[in-house]
């Protein structure tokens, strides 16, 4: 890591930036002609948790689309969706009302624009499916109120569960009713199975997430 930030700072931005376009095409050449190896991220951390809650039955039945799944994808009867796929504010050429369930692990925050993606995710939701929302907790994986984030620079925003808090912070409550139509709030919580804060300067271990499970009505 120290190698590459050494490099970055000797390149000039616009060859730096050519590099990094060209392994990006390189990568998604090799995930689209074959499975992404299994990559055990935030989602696996919950496991446990959502079998001992029936989570899986209650809202991972049928066929389902994990966006941003990054090769931790959250049941085998759903398809993964990931930049090699698409931009993940718009699915295009995913039909609406196509999925039983949506889910999305870690990726909202990434979107320059949360509402569109939101929006295009609750899309492709069949009535009477869920979009399932897990997000970093601004509190338990920030440790900070304002940007960037000091553990992701591609962090665009941070979250709460029940309130905005500008500049940076978006309440997923509030966003969703103002967002979405034809939406119900199931439940909205903070997971911290195994959460370890370490200090404020370093990532903290376990959950550190907002689950939010919207029903498409």
């Amino acid at each position: 890591m120290a190698i590459l930030k050494t490099i970055r700072n000797i390149l000039p931005e616009v060859i730096w930036n050519m590099g990094a376009a060209a392994k990006h095409e390189l990568v998604k050449h090799r995930y689209l002609k074959g499975k992404r190896k299994y990559n055990p991220a935030e989602t696996n951390k919950a496991k446990r948790r959502r079998e001992e809650e029936n989570f899986f039955e209650n809202y991972c039945k049928g066929k389902g689309l994990d966006i941003g799944f990054g090769g931790d994808l959250i049941v085998p009867n759903a398809q993964g969706f990931d930049f090699e796929h698409g931009d993940a504010h718009f699915l295009e050429g995913i039909e609406n009302e196509s999925f039983d369930f949506v889910y999305s692990s870690h990726t909202l925050e990434h979107m320059v624009d949360p509402e569109a993606a939101i929006k295009n995710w609750f899309r492709v939701v069949k009535k009477g499916g869920y979009l399932i929302v897990f997000i970093p907790h601004r509190d338990l994986y920030e440790k900070k109120k304002t940007l960037p984030s000091k553990f992701n620079p591609t962090h665009k925003q941070f979250f709460l569960i029940d309130k905005d808090e500008l500049p940076d912070t978006i309440g997923i409550v509030p966003f969703v009713k103002r967002t979405l139509n034809d939406a119900e709030i199931i439940y909205a919580k903070e997971c911290r199975e195994g959460y370890d804060r370490i200090s404020d300067d370093v990532q903290s271990t376990g959950e550190y997430s907002i689950e939010i499970v919207i029903k498409k009505n």
